[in-house]
């Protein structure tokens, strides 16, 4: 009984934060109701007796991947106005688009998957399964491959992210080292006679 209270809870705070991430007019909004939807989520891994995956979405996604978007959303200086100019333009795609998933949703809904008869139930398992073994054992043998290209992509994404914002900016100071190593002393030193 207790957990179907918590267990509605989460889900249904995290429905709710993740209506708000995208209904957000303020970026930094819409992260901080980012990092809400995963502290539920990771609640909801706690119920399922997931603790690992819990802790890792909350030391990994909220300590490290939500910080790091606040940073570069207070770095990117958006112009929001400039944003909303062509909305009407994309307004019939993002229609489609949203009749097309609101069609998927209430055939998934009345599918039959989700009656009554036929709903999962989740069962503790005991003291003697360790969660991080299983998913390391599984995830290091079966999905290694999946896993290695999934390092692979976000190390590109990462290099391409930080190609795409390194700009040139004019009241920036340079080095140039070719300049610093080429320089003589009597370039810089000047006597004075007093």
């Amino acid at each position: 009984m207790l957990e179907t209270v918590f267990f509605n809870l989460f889900a249904g705070l995290a429905i709710v934060s993740g209506i708000g991430v995208v209904l957000s007019r303020n970026t930094m909004h819409s992260v901080m109701f980012l990092i809400f939807c995963f502290f539920n989520a990771s609640g909801l891994f706690f119920l399922l007796d997931a603790e690992f995956l819990g802790i890792i979405l909350i030391l990994i996604y909220v300590g490290a991947v939500m910080v790091l978007f606040m940073f570069v959303i207070m770095m990117l200086e958006v112009n929001v106005a400039k944003l909303k100019e062509g909305v009407v333009q994309y307004l019939p795609v993002g229609g489609v688009i949203a009749v097309l998933l609101l069609i998927e949703f209430v055939a998934a809904a009345s599918s039959g998957v989700f009656t009554q008869g036929t709903k999962a139930s989740t069962a503790h398992l005991g003291q003697q399964v360790n969660n991080t073994a299983e998913i390391g054992q599984i995830l290091y043998t079966k999905y290694l491959l999946g896993f290695e290209i999934a390092a692979i992509i976000l190390l590109v994404a990462l290099v391409g992210a930080i190609v795409l914002t390194i700009r040139e900016r004019k009241d920036a100071k340079y080095q140039n080292i070719t300049a610093q190593v080429k320089v003589r002393r009597e370039d810089r030193v000047r006597k004075v006679r007093m």
